[in-house]
């Protein structure tokens, strides 16, 4: 049977079955795994660490992908037909950050935004030792308006609501609620942004971005002949 299996292997590396199954209902249920968010996580990073492989092959029965990220130490699972960074075979979608997640307009938006502005400052040289980003609300607040085109929402329960969630999804951090609703108040952007978004669903933004067609539009018209020339 396949549980037999299942214990044989445990039983190398002194896991019980009940404690294999509380790592994999934890990812299951959040799809995603970080050691250093809290002491729970870090203890069952370090046994998926023991038995990486079983866990993988069990999910890999119903087409679940595991993303392991082990220079940032967390793990993402990836629903089945889901594009997973650095593995083949995956049809193209712009998010696979959870296996049962809906995300709403404004939380796409955001989360863009949130990936441009890491790759901004990964190029900027602008990232800490652990892989995280310091922006400003503010910044995120006017990088949205400039590339999207969309404002934050107005209401502080919306707002919260939806920092909140790019929270749960482990995209971002910040230290209390009520920061999002002051300008001057900073958050980190995870580093695991990179494969909750793929490339292809960020040039396809950078070609229709309303920043991107201001400046198309101005260079059309610093490249037009003025009035004088066209009279000469």
């Amino acid at each position: 049977m396949l549980t037999e299996r299942i214990e044989q292997q445990l039983e190398k590396e002194n896991i019980s079955l009940n404690e294999f199954q509380e790592l994999l209902v934890r990812l299951l249920n959040y799809s995603i795994l970080c050691r250093e968010e809290s002491h729970v996580e870090q203890q069952l990073y370090d046994r998926y660490l023991r038995i990486s492989t079983l866990v993988d092959e069990y999910l890999g029965i119903i087409d679940v992908r595991v993303l392991h990220d082990a220079r940032f130490e967390y793990i993402r699972l990836y629903p089945p037909s889901s594009d997973v960074p650095g593995m083949e075979e995956a049809h193209e979608t712009a998010f696979s950050g959870s296996l049962r997640s809906r995300l709403s307009q404004q939380e796409v938006a955001l989360i863009l935004v949130l990936r441009l502005q890491y790759d901004k400052a990964l190029r900027e040289a602008q990232v800490d030792d652990q892989g995280f980003v310091t922006e400003s609300f503010e910044a995120i607040s006017i990088a949205m308006k400039n590339i999207i085109g969309r404002t934050l929402p107005e209401k502080p329960a919306e707002r919260r609501h939806l920092f909140n969630r790019c929270k749960k999804l482990r995209l971002i951090d910040f230290r209390h609620e009520n920061d999002v609703l002051k300008s001057e108040s900073w958050l980190k952007i995870h580093p695991m942004i990179v494969s909750f978004v793929n490339d292809d669903a960020i040039q396809a933004l950078e070609k229709t971005s309303p920043e991107n067609s201001k400046t198309h539009s101005e260079n059309q018209t610093s490249t037009a002949p003025s009035t004088t020339d066209e009279i000469d």
